[in-house]
């Protein structure tokens, strides 16, 4: 058949694109929130079972209590501290596009926490994943939201960390039985509008792969394995620079920031790196004091639960740097909600 002629005057119409790139300036977190199982498992507990006595935890690690889940899953405490963001957040489920867990303990490996939170809250066909890079798995996930909205790939995102490290520990082993405990932290990032600044920095994230063994969870009924004395001389040696780059990326001088949110691992090490860097009016959370080493959920636990106590102002720079197996580690500089 002929092809009818174009008429004169008449435009043709433009090809509809495939796909439209809406490209963002950057994102802002809207609010935290967090959870905690609430048994207690004190020091003293611990003695009772294992060779060990408070005076010994609290001077090698800074620990005097932790939490520890009973029945509830990774996924139930990643779903209660993620409702808690939310409906801080202004937003509503049918908001959220995204949902980020960092976590290294679920024993669960299909269907994902990710998509297990958003049946239970409620969320409509979000990209949902898991990510597992340990202790820094909850600034990896702010990153990894952050680089999604400034694509265009999303606008709100949630991010949670969360881990039921009770699983995984060998309640026989005094290096390690006194270090760990259960709990969730999460955050709501939305994308900036025009004219607004950034409220997530610029991500300084790597690993140390040749020193991946000092620190491991393997095999089919895994127990967490650490070298303790190697964990700690890479941490207080290596981890300040990185932190120090994230200041650098992010604009930021250390004496601006409010907040420092290091990985609750041992009060040694965060002190040891807070005094290679020049921070002095910030205070620095230590929420491993009474919750213990919660890996991927520490720093948004300590964050929010010091936020809820109004302990750092709405839009203060807050420093975060998260580091532990792999060995990974990741940082970088928010506004506090």
């Amino acid at each position: 058949m002929a092809r009818e002629p174009r008429r004169p005057g008449r435009a043709r119409p433009a090809a509809r694109p495939y796909w439209r790139s809406t490209v963002n300036l950057g994102s802002k977190i809207l609010a935290f929130g967090h959870y905690q199982p609430s048994q207690v498992v004190t020091n003293d507990d611990l003695s009772r079972v294992i060779e060990t006595n408070d005076e010994w935890i609290r001077d090698r690690v800074g620990i005097a209590q932790r939490r520890v889940a009973g029945t509830e899953t990774v996924a139930d405490m990643a779903t209660a501290a993620a409702g808690k963001a939310l409906a801080a957040s202004g937003l509503t489920a049918g908001d959220i596009d995204t949902v980020i867990v960092a976590t290294c303990s679920s024993v669960d490996r299909c269907p994902n926490v990710a998509t297990r939170v958003a049946a239970k809250l409620g969320i409509n066909a979000p990209a949902a994943y898991d990510l597992n890079t340990a202790c820094s798995g909850f600034c990896y996930g702010l990153a990894s939201a952050d680089h999604a909205i400034r694509a265009g790939a999303a606008r709100n995102a949630l991010v949670i960390g969360a881990e039921k490290l009770s699983d995984v520990t060998d309640w026989t082993d005094r290096t390690t039985a006194v270090l760990f405990g259960d709990g969730a932290g999460a955050a709501v990032l939305t994308a900036i509008g025009e004219g607004e600044q950034p409220g997530v920095g610029p991500v300084v994230w790597g690993s140390a792969p040749d020193k991946g063994d000092v620190l491991k969870i393997e095999g089919w009924r895994p127990y967490i394995k650490q070298e303790g004395q190697a964990v700690f001389r890479w941490a207080t040696t290596a981890i300040a620079p990185y932190a120090q780059a994230a200041l650098d990326r992010a604009g930021v001088q250390g004496k601006d920031i409010a907040a420092f949110v290091a990985h609750q691992a041992n009060t040694r090490i965060i002190d040891g790196i807070t005094k290679r860097l020049d921070m002095p009016n910030a205070i620095v959370l230590k929420d491993l004091v009474e919750s213990g080493n919660t890996s991927a959920a520490s720093i948004p636990l300590a964050l929010s639960k010091a936020i809820e106590r109004r302990e750092v102002p709405s839009g203060a720079p807050v420093l975060l740097f998260g580091f532990g197996g792999g060995l990974t580690y990741a940082g970088q500089v928010i506004r506090c909600p």
